[in-house]
């Protein structure tokens, strides 16, 4: 079998049979006023963070969710989102489908406002999305693309491009790695599909995004997550995972390049009341602005007596000048 299909094979058994914190750690799922989430859905929540930010889910949009799992965060954006058909769940699992349908029922057994008309379940994989081009406002997935071996990671990333709105906005989360896992852990089937072995680099992660065209990547969270011990995993040394949260956007790239916010700020120490950098950022004396990293590298080279750059907190959720 392909990799692929291992993995494939790997979710439809822990369809049949939950497995609780499979994956990646037992993440805590999103708490809203009124939503109930039933104990089989909990049960099979096989992601490292979240996807459901709700500052990304204003104005009702429609939501395609790769691969569905148990139906957790389909539900979620539901919340946002209460029509028919807002939220399209894809999967190319039969199995993790029809497990996702049952968690849905039940949902709507003890949720009100839902119904189950909300989320459209659809045969298909992250590398021929079953929508039309330009014609949805947010993608989200959550712990599928580390999955990917690298080309296939560019892929998934440009099938998610190809079906955004322009300004529609990417909303991923993934294990990345500290260093480069070892060839014989990217090796191993099971361990990729249990999100252990194919992570990449945060550097190498972030322009996979870029490179296939979105202008503008922002951090919402970056956090260890799970370490591969030496001793267990035939290593010279431990490796430390961590789980990324992003939202990346389908805007142009600039010339000089694409805006990624990890959470630098720039603060004007200078003699005047404000600084007009003369490229569309003014930073009032004394007051922390969110710049993206490409800005606070350059006013960092070109402005070092007047503007200190602090680092990155791995934390940004708007409200920069970029």
């Amino acid at each position: 079998m392909t990799y692929l299909e291992s993995a494939a094979k790997f979710y439809s058994e822990v369809a049949e049979t939950p497995d609780v914190g499979l994956c990646c750690v037992q993440s805590t799922p999103l708490q809203l006023p009124g939503l109930k989430i039933p104990l089989q859905m909990q049960e099979m929540n096989y992601g490292c963070g979240t996807t459901v930010h709700a500052a990304e889910l204003s104005g009702a949009p429609t939501v395609l969710y790769v691969g569905v799992g148990g139906g957790l965060e389909a539900l979620q954006f539901s919340y946002f989102s209460r029509r028919a058909g807002a939220v399209i769940a894809v999967d190319p699992v039969d199995e993790m489908r029809q497990a996702a349908a049952r968690n849905l029922e039940l949902a709507a057994e003890d949720n009100d406002w839902f119904e189950t008309s909300f989320v459209e379940l659809r045969q298909g994989d992250a590398f021929s999305l079953p929508v039309a081009d330009a014609s949805v406002d947010v993608v989200a997935q959550n712990c599928l693309f580390n999955i990917f071996e690298p080309e296939d990671l560019t892929r998934a990333l440009q099938e998610t491009y190809r079906v955004l709105k322009p300004g529609g906005r990417l909303v991923m989360s993934d294990p990345i790695a500290t260093r480069a896992i070892p060839e014989h852990l990217q090796q191993d089937d099971r361990l990729r599909a249990m999100c252990l072995s194919g992570a990449l680099t945060y550097e190498q992660y972030v322009q996979r995004i870029i490179k296939a065209g979105f202008g503008q990547v922002e951090v919402r969270t970056r956090r260890p997550y799970r370490l591969l011990d030496k001793e267990n995993y035939s290593m010279d040394e431990n490796l430390l995972l961590e789980s990324l949260d992003t939202v990346s956007f389908k805007v142009d790239i600039a010339d000089d390049g694409a805006c990624v916010f990890t959470g630098k700020t720039a603060i004007y120490t200078g003699p005047h009341s404000y600084f007009d950098d003369q490229a569309g950022h003014i930073l009032t004396l004394g007051v922390p602005v969110a710049v993206c990293d490409k800005t606070a590298r350059n006013m960092a080279k070109s402005h070092p007596q007047q503007v200190v750059v602090t680092d990155s907190t791995w934390h940004y959720d708007g409200g920069g000048c970029c």
